[in-house]
Parts: C-alpha cells; structure tokens; sequence
C-alpha cells in the first residue's frame, strides 16, 4: 500500500496557507543557523531581569548578555543569576555597560526606556526615548546585523519603529511585544468567565498595545467553538456586554499591578520568552505583536506604523499576518489608532 508523501496527495490544496496569511513585505531571509543561541537584554532593571530569569529557567539560550548603565547594579545582577548555576541548564551569563557584550546575538530584546514624568505629554516622552534609542539600537545592530530585534519597552508600538528606522533592519525582524501580554491576559479572564482552562481559549487583543487596544469578539472560540455565533441575538447581545467589561478589565490590569506592587515584571516576563522561543526554535505560532502593519486591513500603505496584528513567528522573525475576518467596526477601530500613530510619528522626525 502506497503511503501518501504530502499534503498534496491527500488532497489538500497547495496554496491554503495563502488564503489564511498574508506575506510579509520587503521580508529578508533567516541569519544562517548556528549550534549556540545567544539572547541579549538591554536594560537590567525590574523587566528586564524578570525576562533573563525566565529565559534561563526555559533555556532557550547558550549564552546571555545583560547591558545596562549601571555598572555596580548590573553586575550584581550577574553574579546573582550565576551563583544559581547549579539549579540551572548551562548557561554562559555576560554583562557589561558596553554594547560589544552582544555581539554576534540571536535576538536582542530591548526593555529601557524613559518613563513619564508628572504633568509630561506623550510627545515630550517620545523625544526622550528617541534620544535613547539612538544611544542603544545603532551599536546593538552594529555588533548583531542578523539578529532580530524585540522591543518591550513602552510605548512599545512606536519605539519598534523607531527600532525599525534606527537599525536599517527588514521590517520582519523588528518586532515589539505589543498585546502578546494583553491577549494572555484577555484568555484568562475570559476563561474564568466561561469556566475552562486558559490554553483552550482562542482570543486576541489587537492595535495599539494600551488603552485603545481591539478586542477581536468575533474570533474568540473555546475548543474550537465560536462563543458569539453560538448565543441567540439577545444573548450574543448581553454577552458582548460582559466582554467589553472584560475588555476595560485587561486594559486596567497593568495598572492594578502597578498600584499594588509598583511595576509588572513576571507576566511580562513569560510572555517576553514565550516570543523568543517562538522565534529561535521557527516554531510558526501564531502571536499579536507589534509589526509594520501599512496595508494589513485597510491600513494605508503610506502609514508606516507598527501594531499588534496576529503574525506567524519563526526564525527570519514575521512570517505572515493572519487573515481574520474583522467586524466594521473593529476595522474602523484599528485603523483609527494607525492615523493616531501615525500623526505623532511624523513629529519626532526620524
């Protein structure tokens, strides 16, 4: 008996990833594969040590560098992680406040930035960060020109364009960890509301990481089963209260975390690493993160703005963005907070 090779010979038609992705424009190949992964952090304070210790724990690296300007701190940080050697996989640990510490990386995930000042306009921390970046992201992409670039640093979705700009990089190897975080928080709300476990939950928060961020209600299904197709119309109704409730939920969570314990750290964290493994292991899962979106649904092509859309992530970074089928009203919101990144990109002159 003939054993069926492929897809193919099964039947399936060869071009069905094309009709639910959408390739990536001006995409450039994957850096060539080498045995050792190296993952570098730019910014050793609350965030980014919370990503290094997950990093370590899940080994998802030969070798991590830490860079920050602190040098007694970040050594300190160093000599913390290293003494937990025994409990850990192997891991060669560097830190240093020079660049060259991260050559040659697999990924550099950048989390410093300047934070918002009392009374400070959104421009005004903007300009800040710019006049960061430029001091981080030029050497980072000099010492790894094949690395791919992941930014958590906040507001994320435009410091991943200035990451972009700054680097020279192909637009799919610049990435910002954008809703990643605020889809997993949107899963678990939503399945305590539903009463299932998280991981069988499908459902993403898309566009501008924050406040004005999407929730995308027609796509949320458990165990493949779409909630709001199957509610009556007075039911999908009020259900679709009590999502939006969720919603507003997730948005204030950060901020609940902040009040409580000062900053967020391990969620981001995990989330953080769960990119990274997505990326380095070419593993095409499917993330919301922060890409060059002009042209994705609706978004004008002369809009070169980063948002969270969900993209296939492998080792050449985005592979594609996923066709979802947006409401109206979800499209007019997404493509509102491009015109709204848009006009403050174009102040910063980058």
């Amino acid at each position: 008996m003939k054993k069926a090779s492929s897809l193919s010979e099964l039947g399936f038609a060869n071009d069905v990833h094309h009709a639910l992705f959408r390739p990536i424009q001006e995409a450039a190949p994957p850096s060539p594969t080498k045995r050792q992964t190296k993952i570098s952090v730019v910014g050793a304070g609350n965030v980014g040590m919370a990503i290094a210790q997950t990093i370590l724990t899940q080994h998802l690296a030969d070798e991590l560098a830490l860079v920050d300007a602190k040098p007694d701190m970040l050594r300190g940080e160093m000599l913390d992680l290293q003494h937990a050697a025994a409990f850990l996989p192997h891991t060669k640990i560097l830190a240093s406040p020079d660049y060259s510490v991260t050559a040659g990386s697999d990924i550099c995930i950048i989390t410093a930035g300047a934070r918002q000042l009392p009374g400070e306009t959104r421009l005004s921390l903007l300009q800040r960060n710019l006049a960061l970046f430029r001091q981080i992201v030029p050497p980072v992409a000099k010492h790894s020109p094949g690395a791919l670039l992941l930014v958590v640093s906040n507001p994320v979705d435009v410091l991943t364009y200035i990451a972009w700009k700054l680097s020279g990089f192909p637009p799919n190897r610049v990435i910002g960890s954008g809703t990643n975080l605020d889809s997993s928080r949107f899963k678990f709300l939503l399945a305590e509301h539903l009463e299932v476990n998280a991981q069988d939950v499908q459902a993403y928060m898309v566009g501008e990481h924050g406040d004005s961020s999407v929730a995308l209600w027609s796509s949320i299904s458990v165990g493949g089963v779409p909630i709001l197709s199957q509610l009556t119309k007075d039911k999908a109704a009020m259900e679709q209260g009590v999502l939006e409730r969720i919603r507003k939920a997730v948005v204030e969570s950060a901020y609940e975390v902040i009040r409580l314990k000062g900053y967020t750290s391990w969620a981001i964290g995990y989330s953080v690493a769960s990119l990274a493994r997505s990326l380095l292991r070419d593993q095409h899962r499917i993330h919301p993160v922060s890409l060059l979106a002009k042209g994705f649904y609706g978004i004008p092509e002369d809009h070169e703005v980063f948002l969270s859309l969900p993209a296939q992530l492998g080792r050449s970074g985005v592979l594609s963005v996923a066709n979802i089928q947006l409401s109206e009203e979800e499209a007019a919101r997404l493509r509102h907070s491009a015109d709204t990144l848009w006009e403050l990109q174009r102040q910063l002159e980058i």
